[in-house]
């Protein structure tokens, strides 16, 4: 049978290794559950001990999987990179990279310190890097390999407000599409999830923001996004990680440097 299919489940993740960033909360936890259901062993990568210990506890294990954590901080990318390259000197090939970690902080471009982004370009870009180059060996030999990013729809349109994040998300977008053309050729796939307005402390954290800084009320604020999003409601995590485990499977073989907004409809009709 060839690598790249599984006629019986091509959603099946059994006998694959998952790295998942940002696990303990929101969209890295619900991934993280996706893939061990899916069959995966999956590694959880996070900077709060308590908080993976507690997601460790209840993913569910498939036959031959074994779950770990990697505690470890994606602010300092030198030290991201020797822990994932340790890791799997360890435990074995990572086929599957979900990179994902805390957006920078809200607040207009203009305000924004060379400093502060130069902090977001080491979080999401830098750290990046020091994971697939750690992964990549093992999936080139395995000649399976998925690298999900995770990033926002603001690659496609800047977020008011966002304006650190919008210039960092889209420099992601750009370094996924340029390994994608690059890694191609050994079986490994880069794609980019764009989430919209998702249920997540994030979300919650920038429509706060907004409120304070407009006198408005949270509620009116979270009604002010409902109603740009054709679909009436928010998104919620586990949809973005049914796109991810699909990403991840045999079943997106053909999938390759995509920008994948899930977000309700809501860029299809932005003007």
């Amino acid at each position: 049978m060839s690598n790249t299919t599984n006629s019986t489940y091509p959603l099946s993740l059994r006998g694959r290794h998952a790295l998942v960033g940002g696990s303990t909360q929101g969209i890295g936890r619900a991934c993280a559950e996706a893939f061990a259901r899916a069959g995966a062993s999956v590694t959880l990568v996070g900077r709060n001990p308590d908080g993976l210990k507690q997601v460790l506890a209840g993913l569910h294990v498939g036959e031959g999987a074994t779950h770990r954590t990697l505690l470890v901080d994606y602010s300092h990318w030198r030290a991201v990179g020797s822990a994932v390259d340790a890791h799997v000197a360890a435990h074995g090939t990572v086929h599957i990279v979900l990179h994902n970690t805390g957006g920078p902080a809200p607040g207009p471009a203009i305000d924004a310190t060379p400093e502060d982004f130069s902090k977001g370009f080491e979080l999401h870009v830098l750290t990046g890097q020091a994971v697939v180059q750690a992964c990549a060996p093992g999936m080139r030999e395995a000649k399976y390999g998925r690298i999900i990013n995770i990033t926002s729809t603001s690659v496609l349109t800047p977020i008011r407000g966002l304006g650190v994040s919008n210039t960092i998300r889209a420099a992601v977008a750009n370094w996924a599409r340029s390994l994608a053309g690059e890694l191609a050729p050994f079986g490994i796939t880069v794609n980019t999830i764009l989430p919209g307005f998702t249920r997540t402390a994030r979300l919650d954290a920038i429509f706060k923001g907004r409120a304070s800084r407009s006198g408005s009320t949270v509620d009116e604020i979270e009604r002010g996004a409902i109603a740009t999003i054709p679909a009436g409601r928010l998104g919620e995590a586990t949809e973005i990680a049914a796109v991810a485990l699909f990403l991840a499977s045999p079943a997106a073989s053909y999938v390759n440097g995509v920008n994948l907004p899930v977000d309700g409809g809501r860029t299809a009709v932005q003007s």
